[in-house]
């Protein structure tokens, strides 16, 4: 996208962007366990990791054992930036572009690192009484282990006395979130995970709940103990929600896109969020942008639902057209801008 001049006048502080949707900071990092340092060790991690990564991208349990990425997985080092090691795990860094390129290339649709934040309800039931885990405790590292290996934004409630007495098993198991929804507002997550744990012959079995919105997945998972269940829950909770975001081959079309109310930190915003849709700023009236965008209409919906932007009727136009507009992308006349017509969804924060 352009980043203009007239936007650039104010010098704005970005710490104004809203914690909502959450950047995947370390998306391309991976650890993988490993039994020594050998090479024969090592090249098998390497394609642990690459499968793992895969499965973060795409939430397709099957892309990685694609065709097309034989030649990649005989060599996935090609796409590595660097490694070494963590105790006993491999830690690689694999590198975003020539992933991404290379994926791409091999026809996966890929969701980018901008992610609906998860907040967790866990409750364990073990031998020894029910726990409501909290951020910042010991148990809550497995859980946040497993949020990065499924490349998920992960946050955890204080645990304190209120949210004790609000995460039961009626509320956690129920579905109606409403108790849930009030104790989380606190945190301004978008996505509601609740997970009823019990400890049962030496084996942990799992109820979850997952709401995004007025949607609500669920399901079951069972794991030798709380950080392989763990995993399990959010391996399925990336592949309920990878579709939603993901814009797969052949089902993307031109898009023209409206957005009003945006400043320099929301356009940082709109950046990131419209980055694997090939945008192009096309025009700039005051606080409304209009953007040209390659997606599918429901999963640019879904992202731009992630920054709490409204859509707004078509019958309600944001733009005067009597006002002057200030065409930004080359070859586009000054004219067709003023009069977009009716394909455009539009937008406001």
């Amino acid at each position: 996208m352009h980043l203009t001049a007239r936007l650039l006048l104010a010098c704005l502080s970005l710490s104004g962007l809203p914690a909502l949707a959450a950047p995947v900071n370390d998306l391309y990092q991976v650890r993988e366990a490993v039994s020594s340092q050998q090479p024969e060790e090592r090249a098998g991690a390497f394609n642990r990791a690459l499968d793992t990564l895969v499965l973060r991208l795409t939430g397709n349990t099957d892309a990685a054992q694609s065709p097309a990425l034989a030649a990649l997985r005989k060599d996935p080092q090609q796409i590595v930036s660097q490694y070494g090691y963590e105790g006993d795990k491999l830690l690689v860094d694999f590198d975003p572009l020539s992933t991404d390129r290379s994926l791409r290339q091999a026809g996966l649709a890929l969701w980018g690192s901008n992610r609906p934040s998860i907040l967790l309800w866990w409750l364990s039931d073990a031998s020894d009484g029910s726990r409501l885990i909290g951020d910042g405790q010991a148990a809550a590292a497995p859980l946040n282990q497993a949020a990065q290996h499924r490349g998920l934004p992960l946050r955890l409630p204080l645990a304190d006395l209120p949210e004790q007495l609000v995460a039961v098993p009626e509320n956690l198991t129920s579905n109606d979130p409403a108790a849930l929804r009030e104790a989380s507002e606190r945190y301004a997550a978008d996505a509601l995970l609740a997970v009823l744990a019990r400890e049962a012959n030496g084996q942990w079995q799992a109820e979850w709940r997952l709401w995004l919105g007025d949607e609500r997945e669920q399901g079951s998972a069972q794991g030798a103990d709380q950080a392989a269940l763990a995993d399990a829950i959010l391996l399925a909770v990336n592949q309920r929600l990878a579709p939603r975001f993901i814009v797969a081959a052949g089902t993307a079309s031109s898009l023209t896109v409206q957005v009003q109310g945006v400043d320099l930190a929301r356009y940082a915003e709109l950046q990131r969020i419209f980055e694997p849709f090939a945008a192009q700023l096309l025009k700039l009236d005051g606080d409304t942008l209009t953007f040209a965008v390659n997606a599918n209409v429901e999963q640019l919906r879904a992202q731009l639902s992630l920054a709490r932007l409204q859509e707004v009727p078509a019958e309600a136009p944001l733009v005067d057209a009597s006002q002057t507009v200030t065409p930004l992308a080359t070859g586009v006349e000054p004219a067709a801008l003023t009069a977009l017509g009716d394909n455009v969804l539009r937008f406001r924060w």
